[in-house]
Formats: structure tokens, sequence, C-alpha cells
């Protein structure tokens, strides 16, 4: 697992303070304040869906989920839901993103919590031959071997199609076999056949089935993304969507984390 240094900043402490007066928040207070919405994009939602029943079972409090991208133009991206009215608790997404409607004033600064580092991977349909994966060399090779590929339209396939296939030298030669997958995972396309390779974060390939994850891409071109949680400005349940954002980013919520392909972001500071 890629590791990277965090300095401790303003910002996290802020973050910090923030969370800590969340711990006065009792069970009996979230079921007081009934339902906590929430709008997660893919990268972490394998964890959220091991956790969330374990913080509903001890809080008392259901937690209802939408789910869509970090960014992009359809109408279930997270920033979209939020720009048409959409009501919401927590948003849990790309932290670029999520700083972006800090700065619209959408989400309260104070709340923004890094969850979890996540790194970018390949797969192939389940029985497929699996291309060696080892440098650029060899992930130029598949690239331009395949037939077709695909990759996100979130922040993983935005770093490929603007960055990466540059830094490979091999943009125009894969341009006119290459899409961005809008609002489903790209491994339910490779699995269906209708890509010959596909690219995500590793924690949205492992939860689908059909398809065979060839390896994180070399780390000369990886691309670390930090996914984040904040409370939106304005929340119905504010106060149970701290305690949430508390709870996903404790140390209880580690092996779910590990398990789904993710790093926890308090990891290697």
């Amino acid at each position: 697992m890629i590791r990277l240094k965090f300095l401790h900043t303003a910002r996290n402490v802020l973050a910090l303070s923030f969370l800590a007066s969340s711990l006065a928040f009792s069970p009996a207070q979230a079921q007081t304040n009934g339902e906590i919405k929430v709008m997660i994009s893919g990268g972490f939602s394998a964890a959220y869906d091991e956790l969330v029943p374990q913080f509903e079972a001890r809080h008392g409090v259901k937690v209802t989920t939408v789910h869509g991208p970090s960014m992009g133009a359809t109408p279930q991206a997270i920033p979209n839901r939020l720009a048409r009215g959409e009501s919401a608790d927590v948003v849990i997404l790309a932290d670029t993103s999520l700083d972006k409607l800090i700065e619209q004033g959408k989400v309260l600064p104070a709340s923004r919590t890094d969850l979890v580092r996540s790194i970018i991977a390949m797969a192939v349909k389940e029985g497929a031959p699996v291309p060696k994966l080892e440098t650029t060399d060899d992930l130029k090779k598949a690239m331009l071997e395949a037939k077709s590929i695909a990759y996100s339209d979130s922040a993983s396939g935005v770093y490929i199609a603007t960055e990466m296939l540059k830094k490979l030298g091999i943009e125009e030669q894969v341009k006119g076999k290459s899409r961005a997958i809008p609002a489903e995972p790209v491994a339910k396309v490779v699995a269906r056949g209708e890509a010959e390779i596909g690219f995500q974060q590793m924690s949205e390939l492992k939860p689908i089935k059909g398809i065979t994850i060839v390896g994180p891409i070399p780390a000369e071109v990886q691309k670390v993304t930090v996914f984040s949680a904040g409370v939106v400005k304005g929340a119905p349940n504010e106060q149970g969507g701290m305690e949430l954002v508390r709870y996903l980013s404790s140390e209880a919520a580690e092996p779910a984390i590990v398990r789904s392909g993710l790093e926890p972001a308090w990891k290697g500071k």
C-alpha cells in the first residue's frame, strides 16, 4: 500500500476540535434525532456498507444512503445533487470535490475529516489473459494492445484521462478506444465484456464479481485519492452527522477499511 506523509495543519486541528464536540453525543440523542442521510461516492462504499449497520445498532439510528460520483456531469454526482437542493446530513467523496463544496459554502469547514487513502488498480474479465503490470512499460503495452479501455468518470478516471495517458505518452494512440463510464462501476462493464481492461479505485473493483484484478498501477504513475467526509451546512441532523463521521474515522472502523482495499487516513501521518 502506498503511504503518504501528512503534515498536521490548522485544518486537521479544526476537524479534531469539531469531532471532539461529538463525544458528548450519546446513542439516546441519535435515537431522538432520527434519520441520518448520507451521500457517498464509490471509493469508500464497501467499507461504509460494512460499518453503517454497526453504527445503527450501536446508536439506534437509521442511516439512509444515496450513491453518486464525486464529480462529473451526471445527475447522480454528489455536487449536482446538492446544487439542485437535495437534502443530506453527511457527504463522503474525494477530498478535492469536498474542498470545492466547502468553498461554495455547502459543507461546514470544521467538519472536514479525511477517512481513507485509495489507489487505482487495473482489472480484466474473469478468465481473460492477465497482462503483466510491474512497470510503466508493462502498463503502456497492456493499454496499447487492448481493444477497449474503460475508466471511471470520477476522480481516478479524470486523472487517467488528463494526466496518466500524457505521462505514458500514449494519449493519442488510445483515444479512440478509451471511454469514461458514468454512474456505474467500471468493473461491471469489464465483467460484461464491454471493455477489455478497466481502471478504477481498488476498493471499487474488489466487490464486483466476474473480473480479475491485475493489481495496482505502477507507483511512477499511481494517483492516491483521499476520500473525506463533511457535514452539510444546514443539515437536518447535524449532530447525528457529526457522530457518524467520528465513527467512520475511528480505530473501530480500521478492520473494515483495510478489508476493502483502503488505507486509513490516520495511518502513516
